[in-house]
């Protein structure tokens, strides 16, 4: 049963979210909503206070990534606690960064297609074989710090792992080793960002994770105009003069979520006006297949590209493994940046991940897993794609433009009724910036193909039926 909940808002400053995530915190703090009790849904809230339920569902978001509610799939949203779990909490003047919406528990029949996850090809046998080799040379090394000076094979073996990408000139002196794709980013604005408050800019959708970066750089982040093809030069050269911006974070090759490719002459104006405008960029290529015939913006640009990968979405995201090729000459000033922040990867993972590439195993797997992705892909291609459907061989999500009589609140909505779960593409979105009428499906590697195929069926005959009442 709902709990019968509302609030004034009228008297208070700022954006209408951010007012009822405070009057949610202060209902929590009083004890007016107790632990437990299940709060309203986001549409009948949302018609109490005669707001849209964007507003209602982005509060809730806020107050389940600071602890004080939980969303269960199929019960609804429940007050977590009686104060706030985290000491990072959102005003007006952060009110971009509104942070990765909370994954509900996904129950029993429920396909999950929110973020990519990838399918088992025999991760965990050779796993288990590379672990049962380390364990014949466990050592007194186990009980010191790690250092990056033992890195240096696996720095190699990185060069080696990227040797088909057109990457331009680089060595191992230019790679720094992290702990994940989102360790590198925010290590990466760590070196490059200075002053109190720095401005960082990003495809007007991109992937959350660097809003999460620029965040904690306290950093204001500024969204740049699209095409099919990406950012817009005239878009960026605009922002430059009016922001004074260090940083520009693309995903030039798979853009996140459109699937979106950036063509070489696009690539060589983007390049041209970061020089003039002496931007660092940030290059993020975790989902890139490692053949591409066009040449990274870092090969064009190697003065100032920090070029981004990680295993998360190839080998296991389980491994937290990721490295970055820095701009030519500042591999030192990267790794000084890993020092200062956790001193070196753990001995252990740096002995796995070599074993992992000198055993040719990070190849045996990539080839399984790209595999099984196509195989899902042709589901989506089969089910979905006599729709507006954007895919690319290879990647394991796709971009879907909803059609007429079709929003993509009230299609998400529907389909987790359904028991498919789909993320909105506002959620790629600045606060204030322009969301399209789509989603992203991602692909579900932790199901069946049986399931998959169930899954895409039942978005296909949503999509054949939409409802006649637009209203969200």
């Amino acid at each position: 049963m709902d709990t019968i909940w509302s609030a004034a808002l009228n008297a208070e400053a700022g954006p209408k979210y951010l007012a009822l995530t405070r009057a949610l915190r202060d209902a929590i703090r009083k004890g007016e909503l107790a632990k437990g009790a299940q709060l309203p849904t986001v549409r009948d809230l949302a018609f109490s206070l005669k707001v849209t339920p964007g507003t209602v569902a982005r509060a809730y978001q806020i107050a389940t990534q600071e602890g004080l509610l939980q969303a269960t799939v199929g019960r609804g949203t429940f007050v977590a606690a009686d104060r706030p779990q985290l000491g990072l909490q959102l005003d007006p003047r952060q009110a971009q960064y509104s942070g990765r919406p909370a994954k509900p528990t996904a129950g029993p029949g429920v396909v999950d297609l929110q973020s990519p996850q990838l399918p088992e090809v025999g991760q965990p046998e050779i796993f288990a074989q590379i672990l049962q080799r380390q364990s014949l040379s466990v050592d007194r090394t186990w009980l010191d710090y790690s250092s990056q000076a033992a890195e240096a094979p696996l720095r190699e073996a990185i060069v080696r792992w990227l040797g088909p990408r057109i990457l331009g000139s680089h060595d191992a002196d230019d790679v720094m080793l992290t702990l994940g794709g989102q360790n590198s980013l925010t290590l990466i604005m760590n070196c490059c960002l200075r002053g109190d408050r720095p401005v960082i800019l990003t495809e007007d959708l991109a992937y959350p994770g660097f809003r999460y970066a620029a965040r904690l750089a306290r950093a204001e982040v500024v969204g740049l105009e699209m095409d099919e093809e990406g950012v817009l030069p005239d878009a960026l050269e605009a922002a430059c003069r009016k922001y004074g911006p260090q940083i520009l974070c693309l995903t030039p090759e798979i853009q996140n979520p459109t699937t979106a490719r950036m063509g070489l002459e696009r690539r060589q104006k983007i390049v041209a006006i970061a020089r003039r405008y002496h931007l660092q960029i940030i290059e993020d290529n975790c989902y890139v297949p490692r053949q591409n015939d066009l040449p990274t913006l870092h090969a064009l640009a190697p003065e100032r590209v920090w070029f981004v990968g990680s295993m998360s979405k190839s080998i296991s995201a389980a491994l937290r493994f990721g490295y970055v090729i820095c701009p030519t000459g500042l591999g030192p000033i990267g790794r000084l940046a890993v020092q200062h922040s956790f001193f070196a990867l753990p001995g252990p993972l740096t002995s796995f991940m070599l074993d992992l590439f000198q055993s040719g195993a990070a190849e045996q797997i990539y080839e399984r897993v790209q595999g099984a992705i196509d195989l899902r892909v042709h589901l989506f291609v089969n089910r979905l794609g006599a729709f507006d459907l954007r895919w690319r061989s290879g990647i394991p999500f796709a971009y879907l433009r909803l059609p007429l009589g079709w929003r993509a609140s009230s299609f998400t909505r529907a389909s987790e009724e359904a028991g498919v779960l789909i993320r909105s593409a506002d959620q790629y979105a600045l606060v204030h910036g322009r969301a399209p009428n789509a989603v992203r499906l991602a692909m579900a590697g932790d199901n069946t193909l049986d399931e998959f195929d169930g899954a895409m069926a039942k978005l296909a005959a949503l999509l054949a039926r939409p409802p006649s009442d637009m209203a969200v």
